[in-house]
């Protein structure tokens, strides 16, 4: 059970008991279990979503479930699109992007594509189906996986690297009632994640544990802009 903790602690603020320091090869190992907390997270979407859908209106109802989307993953997969929004987007050369990307200071991509998400993101849920806000969150954390076994890491340290060539099969196995439920939002999210990759590794080399969270943003919002536009 331990891969579980380790990749329940890696991506929510859900208690995850004796995790304690991260071995060799263990993120690869928990990276198998990413969709598996995809679907706890989307339950409790899921559930805020039920719950508010009575007494409250859609806006407030999906600025309240991406609050608690945002709170759940304690920022993580956000914080990632803002820096690796402003490191992909700068025009400067590849050490320079790099260098951005350990820079605790916001600049201006960060700001105008967050915002962006935000709001599409928040008019998303206000539309979707219930189903695809259970969905949604695993999906995305198997999408991440074959960029992460696909592409090389920008860096040999970190996180990021340390979860790379994770455990594909058993990530399929756990996102396959996702994929099998909603086919097509699954396909074309799937494409939008290959291509971020693609356009982060020409920009840095490799990839980063900041566009793997970068990546996850992204995957959930293609799959419910895809699964509005063709259910």
């Amino acid at each position: 059970m331990r891969p579980f903790w380790l990749a329940l602690s890696f991506l929510t603020v859900l208690p995850a008991p004796g995790v304690g320091r991260v071995a060799p090869g263990e993120m690869r190992r928990a990276s198998g279990f990413f969709p598996l907390v995809g679907w706890l997270v989307g339950a409790a979407l899921w559930a805020a979503d039920r719950l508010l859908a009575g007494p409250w209106p859609p806006g407030l109802r999906a600025a309240a479930v991406l609050a608690l989307w945002l709170g759940i993953t304690g920022f993580l997969h956000l914080d990632g699109l803002l820096d690796a929004a402003d490191a992909l987007l700068a025009p400067v050369d590849r050490a320079r992007r790099l260098a951005i990307l350990d820079d605790l200071r916001v600049g201006s991509f960060a700001f105008g594509v967050g915002a962006a998400h935000l709001l599409l993101k928040h008019q998303a849920i206000a539309a979707a189906d219930p189903r695809a806000l259970l969905l949604a969150p695993a999906f995305a954390r198997f999408a991440v996986l074959l960029p992460m076994n696909l592409f090389p890491a920008a860096r040999p340290e970190g996180l990021g690297a340390r979860a790379r060539e994770g455990n594909l099969g058993l990530g399929l196995l756990f996102a396959l009632p996702a994929l099998a439920l909603a086919p097509v939002a699954a396909g074309l999210g799937l494409a939008a994640v290959l291509f971020l990759a693609l356009f982060a590794h020409r920009r840095l080399g490799g990839l980063s544990g900041d566009v793997y969270g970068a990546l996850v943003e992204l995957g959930e919002l293609a799959f419910l802009l895809a699964a509005l536009t063709i259910p």
